[in-house]
């Protein structure tokens, strides 16, 4: 029998889940309620037999797409996850939100937010559902990248990752964030949905002509012109478009180098 492709990386995930889980004091997992975290939860569960030994965190701006909330509560109910939703309150009842920026936006609710949540339970490691071809600044990533005690981000001072050898030795205090998916592409993600049949929020299927590629923010992510109404005809538009995957992300506009600031600062 002949691995295939998504066998390949399915089996690079599950060990990097593991390598994680046993390498690490103290870790959790991010869950944005999209594509890629659905699909990296799936994976924990088949790496661990069925559950998710670890907390796994969503950071709640109070904006986010309704349906995405509804579908993190019904998920987590139903596949038993030990949910943690944290928020930076502060800035929420200071008004914060688009209006004053959409980069100082996500960094008060989501990077802050992230950071207090981190802080409040002393998580040394955090599993993030990124991917290299998602956007530039992540391809500058490491599947285990090293942190500051304050979650920042030095994507000049990266370990490297040769042939599969991860570095997970690092120096008392260093944060560190774990990427699973960091090798898979977008179509390996919808190809994988469509073998395993995850769940996915109905957003991405298209309604009136529309439907969202990459989820996020309601007043920051917009959609995509697209029929596509079944995991099949995703794939099929996906093979032939020539639209960036995080178009519909505002923050990413703000400027040249909106993206990479809000990830040196911590941001997922």
């Amino acid at each position: 029998m002949t691995m295939t492709d998504l066998d390949a990386l399915e089996a690079q995930s599950i060990y990097i889940l593991r390598e994680a889980f046993n390498r690490l004091d103290k870790i959790a997992m991010l869950w944005s309620i999209g594509k890629d975290s659905n699909v990296m939860l799936w994976l924990a569960r088949k790496a661990f037999f069925g559950h998710v030994p670890f907390p796994v965190l969503h950071v709640d701006t109070k904006h986010k797409i309704p349906e995405m909330i509804e579908f993190r509560d019904r998920v987590a109910k139903e596949w038993k996850l030990p949910l943690i939703v944290g928020e930076n309150t502060e800035a929420l009842a200071a008004g914060m939100g688009p209006h004053e920026g959409r980069v100082n936006c996500c960094t008060a609710l989501k990077t802050e937010g992230l950071k207090a949540l981190l802080a409040q339970h002393g998580f040394t490691g955090v599993i993030a559902g990124i991917r290299r071809d998602e956007e530039g600044t992540r391809a500058k990533e490491r599947v285990f990248s090293p942190r500051t005690e304050a979650a920042e981000w030095d994507f000049k001072d990266q370990p490297p990752e040769f042939w599969d050898q991860f570095k997970t030795d690092f120096a008392p205090g260093t944060h560190l964030r774990i990427h699973p998916l960091l090798a898979w592409s977008e179509l390996d993600v919808w190809r994988y949905i469509e073998r395993e049949r995850i769940p996915m929020v109905s957003l991405y299927f298209a309604k009136d002509g529309k439907r969202y590629r990459s989820l996020g923010c309601a007043p920051c992510t917009g959609s995509v012109a697209s029929t596509a109404t079944t995991v099949a005809e995703i794939i099929e538009e996906l093979e032939t478009t020539r639209i960036s995957e995080r178009s519909g992300r505002a923050q990413d506009k703000e400027s040249e180098d909106a993206f990479e600031r809000l990830r040196a600062g911590g941001y997922m």
